[in-house]
């Protein structure tokens, strides 16, 4: 592969997008939404890919020109040129003569081909070995892994901040497993649990506490003493047991409900919310001094579509879990091209589901794009914010049956309910059923 040396700098034009750059290279020249790793841009140089020579680069896309796009490697960035090509260059979701990347993290769309250029030194080996349960190699995923392993070995609070199914239940269980705790790992959602139920669940309670109260129960805290608790959904929690929540969380003490004394704890705890919890507490509906105390450390979990390099490995994992079941199973690289242009507003979960729709329904061993075509829902909305406001309408085509939608949502039922909870209360009442 050859690679043209570059003189004098090209001038940007009106019609041209200019981006902060933070490198000055060598930069790694990954193709398709699976990272394949096709060629190295060293610093002074260019390369120019299409479908075919002289193209240095050459990609299988039927969309793209033959030679589509100059790729230079500038004093002050990477820059992106359009070599005329029919069907364009873009970045960001906009058309562009020519772009200037930030080289860290830069990408661009050249028909269906997702092209991603990253600094060399953000490929490197990982220093540690992978987490359980994480998959990816991403820049953002190797962030991630670092801030795992700085707060697991502490006891501070945890707050995780991030879209639904981005596996923010993952993390937790991984903060666990790193951490030199000598106690169990217990999860709540408390988006599914009600204020009678929720004060029970995190607290615990005595018998004849309340009618059916027939022995002592322990509590979440309790059982999670000298573990971690994993509370999701934490800005679903009733105004009541926020009170109660923060006491614990302050004093290292649980009351059970119809105890007179208290039970000390050492239970470390972290949260997870997908809502905005400034605004929740602008409307008091959330605790801000709850917030400060579990909100010691945030780790903001990145969506998918921030990390479409690590899809390749996602869909390889899942298609590994479920070999006995399906049988062997392989994306083609267009089939991952397909993934790539995908937005997936339902993240990691919604990436599982897919894959596994077009797994069963290949009738051969490889996945083809078609295969992933038929298997990306039809009405599902764009963006998740916007799935949380279809939601009563899906409610009612449902008969106010929750479990009917959440399934037609493909979420979790107390991801819809915690959906519904976001309506304009003024909507109407529609009677839920299970």
């Amino acid at each position: 592969m050859t690679q043209e040396h570059i003189g004098t700098e090209p001038e940007l034009g009106t019609q041209d997008l200019v981006t902060p750059s933070s490198s000055s290279g060598p930069w790694i020249v990954e193709i398709g939404a699976g990272a394949e790793q096709a060629g190295r841009l060293e610093a002074g140089k260019t390369l120019t890919i299409g479908t075919r020579p002289p193209s240095e680069i050459v990609v299988r896309d039927p969309t793209v020109s033959g030679r589509h796009v100059k790729v230079m490697a500038l004093r002050s960035g990477v820059l992106v040129e359009d070599l005329d090509s029919k069907n364009g260059v873009f970045v960001g979701g906009a058309r562009v003569r020519r772009a200037m990347l930030d080289s860290g993290r830069g990408s661009f769309m050249i028909g269906r081909t997702l092209i991603t250029l990253r600094d060399v030194s953000e490929v490197q080996p990982q220093r540690h070995k992978p987490i359980p349960g994480l998959i990816g190699s991403s820049p953002c995923m190797q962030r991630l892994h670092d801030e795992i392993r700085r707060v697991a070995q502490l006891d501070a609070p945890v707050l995780l901040l991030g879209e639904s199914g981005t596996g923010k239940d993952v993390i937790a269980r991984a903060i666990h497993a790193l951490s030199a705790r000598s106690g169990g790992y217990v999860a709540l959602n408390a988006g599914a649990l009600g204020e009678t139920l929720a004060d029970s669940e995190l607290f615990g309670h005595r018998r004849g506490a309340f009618t059916g109260a027939v022995q002592n129960r322990p509590g979440a805290f309790e059982l999670a003493n000298r573990g971690t608790l994993f509370l999701d959904e934490i800005a679903e929690l009733a105004p009541s047991i926020q009170v109660k929540l923060l006491r614990t969380v302050e004093d290292g003490e649980v009351r059970p409900l119809g105890s007179t004394s208290g039970v000390k704890v050492k239970t470390r705890i972290v949260t997870a919310t997908w809502a905005p919890l400034e605004q929740r507490i602008e409307r008091g509906e959330f605790r801000a001094d709850l917030f400060h105390r579990i909100s010691t450390f945030v780790i903001e979990v990145p969506p998918l579509r921030q990390r479409k390099s690590d899809l390749a490995a996602l869909a390889t994992s899942l298609l590994l879990r479920k070999q006995d079941e399906l049988g062997e199973r392989t994306l083609t690289p267009e089939a991952l091209v397909r993934l790539g242009a995908y937005n997936f507003p339902g993240n990691v979960r919604e990436l599982f589901s897919i894959v596994y729709r077009a797994a069963a329904s290949a009738q051969r061993r490889e996945i083809r794009p078609e295969d992933i075509e038929s298997a990306l829902p039809r009405t599902y909305p764009t963006r998740a914010e916007d799935a949380a406001l279809d939601a009563r309408r899906v409610l009612e085509a449902h008969r106010g049956n929750v479990s009917a939608a959440a399934r037609s949502a493909r979420v979790p039922r107390s991801t819809f309910r915690s959906w519904l909870k976001r309506q304009d209360r003024g909507a109407g009442a529609v009677e839920l059923t299970t």
